[in-house]
């Protein structure tokens, strides 16, 4: 079933796609703080992606609760939140981890298409729900949904920071919001080019 974008969250479409340009870091960062989601151990945000921490990742009532077929651990590791595949062995649970750190000098864009595809197949597995999560469920998990959104549900960047923060408190730190600008660029410009080239073939 094809995910729909929620009407009621405001997007940018209202004007031509071609208007559309990557707003500066400061103005992206302004954009989280005016936001009205929710601060639980576990939120939806778009259809069967949950978002949330360390607490839901290892309660497996919580997840079972939930129907939770896929995790994405954002924040993997010896040091961090050191669930594993292992850790979901009971519950029938496809594990994807991501060693990252929520520093504003961490890398997380190497990591963007990996995690946009692990969740892409998630939900186009039959009756598939992922639960994303890091250490509070605000930074590095809720940037890879942000990038889950960018790449496979064609979503500007101020979109995505609208429609998921609309249902929780997401707060990116500034390396990787600018990690995500520089996303948004590349998508936006890829996006262009692909309309200019039908535009020609017409």
């Amino acid at each position: 079933m094809p995910h729909t974008r929620d009407d009621s969250s405001p997007t940018s479409s209202a004007g031509s796609p071609d208007s559309y340009e990557t707003p500066a870091l400061a103005d992206l960062q302004r954009l989280i703080w005016f936001r009205g989601g929710l601060d639980n151990h576990v939120d939806q945000v778009w259809p069967n992606i949950y978002l949330g921490d360390a607490w839901a990742a290892r309660c497996k009532t919580t997840l079972q609760s939930l129907n939770i077929t896929h995790i994405l651990n954002a924040a993997d590791g010896p040091y961090s939140i050191n669930t594993g595949a292992r850790y979901y062995k009971d519950l029938q649970i496809e594990y994807f981890g991501v060693e990252a750190f929520d520093d504003p000098s961490f890398d997380l864009s190497i990591f963007f298409y990996d995690a946009a595809n692990f969740i892409g197949k998630a939900l186009n597995t039959s009756g598939g729900k992922v639960f994303v999560h890091c250490a509070i469920g605000v930074s590095r998990s809720a940037s890879l949904v942000l990038a889950f959104l960018m790449i496979h549900e064609n979503m500007t960047l101020v979109d995505a920071l609208k429609t998921v923060g609309s249902h929780r408190n997401i707060c990116p730190n500034t390396g990787f919001l600018s990690q995500l600008r520089d996303l948004d660029i590349k998508l936006n410009e890829e996006r262009k080019g692909n309309r200019e080239s039908a535009g020609k073939e017409l």
